[in-house]
């Protein structure tokens, strides 16, 4: 069963708001900061870098305690930039929200409840782990699949803008896989305390998004 659950939560059709966000790319390409395969890569490295270190500790915090309040406060305080926050907790209540009508699970829908009537942020790192916990998912196995969740969004974004094609975005993918998997190992014993901004320069094309005339994203 939860080889099936894995699938579904990857598939592009689960409705989570992912790919609505480009995750400061679009930004840095109106910038002209990102306009080829090559610059895309070391974009995508970084950013997957930045996730890691900056969402996973709150993902694996989430799963063991089966609840985002503590971890949500952690992330609220942490996001300071007002475009990646607010990304951050689109995605995470529309993530919440399907999953407490998807999964026949009872906590699952008092997560949701609690969340609209404390009005917590809600946000995407948190929340992924807490619903992968109840899913009874394996802990390595949820934040792996969190990460692999933006990449494979940032990788879509790009095709959309353009900056490369589907086969040359799927390559790039493919290759930053073993970065992906270093990331994982060297954030395994971070704690919610320990997160970190590692690619400033991304952050502050996020927060510039706002600022573009004609876009595609929301973030």
């Amino acid at each position: 069963m939860e080889t099936w659950l894995t699938w579904q939560l990857v598939d592009s059709a689960f409705p989570c708001g992912g790919f609505a966000h480009s995750g400061g790319l679009e930004a840095a390409l109106a910038w002209g900061e990102v306009d080829n395969d090559t610059a895309l890569l070391d974009f995508a490295r970084n950013a997957l870098r930045q996730v890691a270190w900056g969402q996973l500790p709150l993902v694996r915090a989430a799963h063991r305690a089966r609840c985002f309040s503590a971890a949500d406060k952690w992330c609220d305080a942490f996001l300071t930039n007002h475009v990646a926050n607010r990304a951050s907790r689109l995605q995470g209540i529309a993530f919440l929200s399907t999953s407490a009508t998807v999964f026949p699970i009872p906590e699952l829908a008092t997560l949701h409840q609690q969340r609209r009537r404390q009005k917590q942020p809600g946000h995407l790192g948190p929340i992924f782990g807490a619903v992968s916990g109840l899913l009874d998912l394996q802990i390595e196995q949820a934040v792996r699949l969190f990460l692999f969740g933006n990449l494979r969004s940032l990788i879509s974004a790009a095709v959309r803008l353009n900056i490369v094609g589907p086969l040359q975005g799927q390559a790039i993918q493919h290759h930053l896989g073993p970065d992906a998997e270093a990331a994982v190992i060297d954030t395994a014993d971070l704690l919610p305390q320990d997160i970190c901004q590692t690619a400033p320069l991304i952050d502050i094309f996020q927060g510039t998004h706002d600022r573009i005339y004609s876009k595609l994203f929301q973030s």
